[in-house]
């Protein structure tokens, strides 16, 4: 199979794949935790952010994190009901950057203490009471907090709840300002449509009537306004309790959307605990009224699942990121509350709630307030917010990123920040706040180009698996047309290799390989050099014997005063085969560990020479189990992460694999053909030990010897005496396990006459 013919398939395969088998392959997650890995490490953030991409439009939930993973449904009808595939890419790229907006910037630690701090009835970090309507609520809220463990976890979801919704608004608002590229273009792209699809409070208070509460109605403004900077109000007049009441927490909001402190979103969560308390009081009723109507019906009577049934209703909202860390940016500032993306939108907001206060104030000035009673709803931070924004004509577009650098999706890596020990940073000095309400975009162009690589790369992965397991069968189709000879008749012979292989194998190498490589590439330096010169040919001087003087070095004291001139020689065509002995004795002393060093430094060495080399291993199971590990010619560039799945096993019946690997590289057009043999002992096997079993690898040496092969027999261990009783003059001595794969190139270096 050449590279055209293959390049020829993945044309084709590309055409066919699905939605559902581009946006659940291992390459498109794969190429998500290279972005991810690209933001996190540059704080120093030294684990890497797995990625889990699944189709499962069933499901509920889009996306989700627990500062490890993130995992993403693509197919949640949020992003199935775009209808291109380019438009859905841009959906979970969305839905990425939001979860890892979490990784980045939420506090984890501190959503914990928050949390305990609530189940255990206290406040954190301090009460959110202002004035004596808040201490009725407050008592009212614990009186129900201890009454009951059901109201208290029904209380301590709400608490959850709002504090996401908050949580969302804050990471959103930093993703697309710290990250105006890729991530955050399309982050306002799903936050765009989201928008569309988000019911108008009127809409809202119409299921209020068929079965909904207000404090659903609320928390979606609230929803609204931390991700947007406005309210769909629909036909419902501002002067509406629940837009009044959303109104009247818009400086805290602010606070909390703006605020690089935790804490700040933890006091605002629970202002809007108890002022809200009112709704949150009858919704905690509502609840259990629906539970208990289940429950007599022989349904599910939690008031907890019934809360999760309804929150999951609010449009925008989404999953509650998990954790047990502090944020990986360390709180680096992005700038102040000027240069938020929803900054002038909430601004034309809160202007709105101060005027629509004062109408109020101006509609009731002579009538008389009714014993000093407080106001319920105080709007004095919001217009002050408000007299700080410049006048606009009606709401203003949602709002964009500021401009900045759009930087193009590579596929290879292009390099780190190296994390540095700092004491002091710079103060600037004379910076001044501008907003662009004009802005348009991050003029992001490459997101179909970056659809069409991951494309390319799933075609060609799936290709090269369908290649690889037509090679097993034909592997083991020839496996089962080799004549064995009378002693392994009747024995199943079974050919394994990897078809795809899996993200930890190569993670494994990528651990390990740095030192083997790095003995690889000395041997290649020593090989290199004299396979140039004796190509080339040409005058070589400084021997220490000849038949000519060199007159040009008679003053030289060491004697190498001789040369010679070498013809041009053509280094004779190699082909190597590596067969390791995989059996249950290989566990013993890292013998396994030494096998796989040996096999990793010969690929690469073989693979820089040019050398073909095929690397397999052997045990037994049911009958003679063959792993194949490199083949001579390669399908896809994964033989090398195949290597680290070589490991102790079962029994070994030598005989067999020997003549498999054999009979394959006798097969081979090379001038010379080296048979390596790595093992640990006798063959040993159910009625194949002894001296039988002896005789029949001598059988199988001397039978491929007459075809030209050339064996050579490492012995791991202790075995030495009997490896070198059954192959002669092929066994080579190994007695210290580190010099296995220096002395094993050695001999091919010999080999080609250099």
């Amino acid at each position: 199979m050449n590279h055209k013919k293959i390049k020829q398939l993945i044309a084709q395969k590309q055409k066919t794949i699905t939605d559902r088998q581009f946006f659940a392959s291992r390459a498109l997650a794969a190429y998500f935790e290279d972005i991810a890995a690209a933001q996190t490490r540059r704080y120093g953030y030294r684990r890497r952010v797995k990625v889990s991409i699944v189709w499962k439009p069933k499901e509920s939930g889009s996306a989700r994190t627990d500062n490890g993973l993130i995992w993403i449904n693509a197919g949640h009808p949020s992003v199935t009901m775009h209808k291109t595939r380019q438009a859905r890419y841009e959906q979970v790229c969305g839905l990425f950057g939001h979860e890892l907006g979490h990784v980045l910037y939420t506090d984890f630690l501190t959503s914990q203490t928050y949390h305990r701090f609530q189940e255990s009835g206290k406040w954190y970090p301090e009460p959110p009471l202002r004035s004596s309507r808040d201490r009725n609520a407050e008592t009212e809220y614990f009186e129900l907090l201890q009454s009951d463990p059901k109201c208290r976890k029904v209380l301590g979801l709400i608490s959850h709840d709002i504090l996401n919704v908050l949580e969302d608004g804050y990471i959103e608002q930093r993703m697309i300002t710290d990250y105006p590229g890729i991530l955050g273009a399309n982050l306002e792209i799903r936050r765009e449509s989201t928008f569309e699809v988000l019911p108008t409070v009127t809409q809202m208070t119409e299921q209020e009537e068929d079965g909904g509460h207000i404090w659903l109605t609320v928390l979606q403004c609230i929803l609204a306004y931390m991700k947007w900077g406005r309210i769909k109000y629909g036909e419902t007049p501002l002067t509406d309790e629940r837009i009044q009441s959303v109104f009247s927490l818009l400086g805290d909001l602010d606070t909390a959307l703006t605020s690089q402190d935790f804490r700040d979103r933890c006091r605002t969560a629970n202002i809007v605990l108890i002022r809200c308390w009112p709704y949150i009081k009858n919704f905690v009723d509502y609840c259990k009224d629906i539970a208990d109507q289940a429950a007599e019906g022989g349904g599910e009577g939690d008031a907890d699942n019934v809360l999760q049934q309804l929150l999951s209703t609010l449009a925008g909202n989404s999953a509650e990121g998990t954790g047990e860390t502090e944020p990986v940016s360390g709180g680096t500032p992005s700038g102040t509350d000027g240069g938020s993306p929803t900054a002038g939108v909430r601004a034309a907001t809160a202007q709105l709630a101060a005027d629509t206060a004062k109408e109020e104030e101006e509609s009731e000035s002579d009538a008389a307030t009714d014993g000093g009673e407080e106001k319920e709803y105080p709007v004095e931070e919001t217009a002050a917010a408000a007299s700080a924004a410049p006048e606009e004509e009606g709401l203003p577009m949602e709002g964009q990123s500021p401009p900045g650098a759009c930087q193009s999706v590579a596929e290879q890596e292009n390099g780190r920040i190296p994390l540095t020990d700092t004491s002091t940073l710079s103060a600037p000095e004379g910076g001044t706040m501008e907003r662009d309400d004009d802005y348009k975009g991050t003029g992001y162009t490459g997101a179909a180009s970056d659809i069409q690589r991951i494309l390319e790369k799933i075609a060609e992965g799936s290709v090269c698996q369908e290649l690889e397991r037509q090679r097993t069968k034909e592997l083991t189709e020839l496996a089962q047309s080799i004549s064995y000879g009378n002693i392994h008749e009747g024995v199943s012979m079974k050919v394994h290799r990897i078809a795809q292989v899996d993200d930890d194998l190569k993670e494994q190498y990528q651990e390990v390989s740095g030192d083997l490589l790095h003995i690889s590439k000395q041997l290649q330096k020593s090989v290199l050099q004299q396979m140039h010169d004796s190509r080339r040919g040409g005058k070589q001087t400084g021997l220490l014997m000849g038949r000519r003087l060199d007159i040009h070095a008679l003053s030289r004291n060491d004697g190498r005063v001789f040369y010679k001139n070498s013809l041009p020689n053509e280094i004779p065509a190699l082909s190597v085969g590596l067969l390791l002995d995989e059996s249950g004795s290989m566990c013993s002393c890292d013998r396994a560990t030494y096998a796989r060093a040996t096999a990793i430094i010969l690929y690469d060495f073989c693979q820089a020479l040019g050398i073909p080399i095929m690397v397999y291993g052997h045990s037994t199971g049911s009958g003679v189990d063959l792993y194949s590990y490199a083949e001579f010619d390669a399908i896809d560039r994964d033989d090398r992460y195949r290597m680290m799945d070589l490991s102790a096993r079962g029994s070994n019946r030598d005989g067999a694999a020997l003549r498999y690997v054999a009979e394959q590289l006798s097969r081979r057009s090379e001038d010379v053909k080296l048979l390596m043999l790595v093992s640990d002992g006798q063959p040993a096997d159910t009625d194949y030990y002894g001296t039988a079993a002896e005789e029949d690898l001598r059988g199988v040496k001397q039978e491929y010897q007459r075809k030209g092969i050339l064996f050579v027999a490492a012995a791991i261990g202790s075995d030495k005496e009997n490896i070198g009783r059954i192959y002669g003059d092929s066994f080579l001595d190994i007695s210290d396990l580190t010099k296995l794969p220096v002395k094993l190139a050695g001999i091919i270096k010999r080999f080609i006459r250099v």
